[in-house]
């Protein structure tokens, strides 16, 4: 099937089936506006779609999608700043009372880490200055695991990078603000699509935890 047939084809079973059974509910959230509690960090990975893993309703989640999930610390240079935008966005105007970072296993972002610069020239502009934002992750883990294969080094280094972007939102003034104040809080997830096991990190033992 033609892959953008297959979504027409899905927004007209949405649209009779879902929707007109949820019309209310789409309804008030565009009349009264969206109040999400929960601002979601996930990656752009096709596989890991946080709404369908999380089973989340119509305005449950102001989601924000990037390579690899990341957050970079708060800067006020330059221009663009999509990630950070979100973040104010959710955190200033919509008053969410969750931050959570959404990593996952076999990200490509983080396996690029570990792959030999391949770039002739052309493409890669972007990507790699991007994951520079969680190069003291792969560093931690190639130095305290140098025996280790890439691949377990990846495991490890994608759960690291989701503490590098925990650490980078409490660099944002309006964050740190609200964390004081006990209106904010702040949450590391790490999921493996192919087993569909999720893992949250506990700040008390500094590890990730099963949900069971």
């Amino acid at each position: 099937m033609n892959p953008l047939t297959k979504l027409t084809d899905g927004y007209k079973v949405f649209r009779d089936g879902d929707f007109e059974a949820k019309r209310g509910t789409y309804e008030d959230l565009v009349d009264q506006g969206q109040k999400p509690k929960v601002a979601l960090i996930a990656c752009s990975d096709s596989r890991v779609d946080p709404a369908i893993v999380m089973q989340a309703d119509p305005g449950d989640l102001f989601i924000v999608r990037n390579v690899a999930n990341l957050v970079p610390p708060y800067e006020r240079e330059g221009n663009y700043h999509g990630t950070s935008a979100a973040l104010e966005y959710a955190v200033q105007h919509l008053g969410v009372e969750h931050v959570i970072i959404l990593g996952h296993a076999h990200c490509g972002g983080i396996h690029s880490l570990f792959e030999e610069n391949s770039s002739d020239g052309e493409g890669d502009f972007f990507v790699p200055p991007w994951m520079s934002l969680v190069k003291s992750a792969y560093l931690r883990v190639q130095g305290t695991m140098p025996d280790a294969s890439d691949e377990v080094k990846a495991r490890v280094c994608e759960q690291s990078a989701v503490l590098v972007s925990l650490e980078n939102l409490m660099t944002f003034p309006c964050i740190q603000e609200r964390v004081s104040a006990g209106q904010l809080r702040l949450h590391g997830w790490y999921i493996d699509i192919r087993s569909c096991s999720l893992q949250i990190y506990d700040p008390i033992k500094q590890s990730f935890e099963y949900v069971d």
